[in-house]
């Protein structure tokens, strides 16, 4: 089968339309970076309202610890429990604070994002909604006591 020009270059021209619509713009990534910044600030702030503009109402933050017998277990938290635990902690003082944001890898409306924090890790799923870039997952992991530092 021989493909001329007129062929190959309209399919290429399709093809490269389509990858640059599922890419992120850079705006896209600044608001990725932005919900993610709202949340961990949010926390350390005591900033209920910030934490609450990055959530989705539906999020859920799971975190798998094992139990006194060996037994892997799920800790789950709602948006809610999120909102109202960002309320009542105490203050992170700014010496103590970590939020190092990574996005690792984003296409399309759905993002994932890496957050080193003071005492533990969280992988966000973030995705695009009404507009409005929101967190809808959460996995996260302590770390283990006196591991952490705080980059400068």
């Amino acid at each position: 089968m021989k493909l001329s020009l007129t062929t190959i270059l309209p399919a290429a021209l399709l093809l490269a339309g389509f990858a640059t619509a599922q890419g992120q713009t850079s705006a896209d990534s600044a608001a990725i970076r932005a919900t993610a910044l709202d949340y961990i600030e949010g926390w350390y702030n005591n900033d209920a309202a910030r934490m609450e503009r990055a959530l989705h109402p539906r999020l859920v933050k799971r975190m798998v610890w094992v139990d006194s017998t060996g037994k892997s277990q799920l800790v789950d938290m709602t948006a809610a429990e999120l909102v109202e635990g960002t309320r009542r902690h105490r203050t992170v003082p700014p010496a103590e604070r970590r939020k190092d944001v990574q996005i690792l890898s984003a296409f399309g409306n759905a993002a994932v994002v890496r957050i080193d924090a003071s005492e533990w890790v969280d992988y966000l799923q973030v995705v695009k909604w009404n507009g409005r870039w929101k967190i809808i997952n959460v996995v996260w992991e302590n770390r283990p006591a006196g591991a952490w530092t705080v980059r400068r």
